[in-house]
């Protein structure tokens, strides 16, 4: 009984993962559609940030992307909508 439970919690840890790592590049997006065609040093300060956010991406560090992500928008002044 313990054991598909345990069995049952780890299969939707490893589903959920994938799921909420496709965020990443919607709050990037975000941001970077957010700054549009400001020239000011926080759309620089913020874009910086989410070169960070995207790079953090791709090498699989989801939870550090979106903190990063969040520190370009608040930088720029951005509210994210998450889903």
């Amino acid at each position: 009984m313990i054991r598909s439970g345990v069995l049952s919690l780890t299969i939707v840890a490893l589903l959920a993962g994938p799921a909420l790592a496709s965020q990443c590049p919607a709050l990037i997006k975000q941001v970077r559609d957010g700054v549009g065609n400001r020239f000011d040093n926080a759309k620089y300060q913020a874009l910086a940030l989410a070169d960070e956010a995207e790079k953090l991406h791709k090498d699989g560090k989801h939870a550090e992307s979106e903190a990063k992500a969040e520190a370009a928008a608040k930088a720029a002044g951005i509210t994210l909508k998450k889903k």
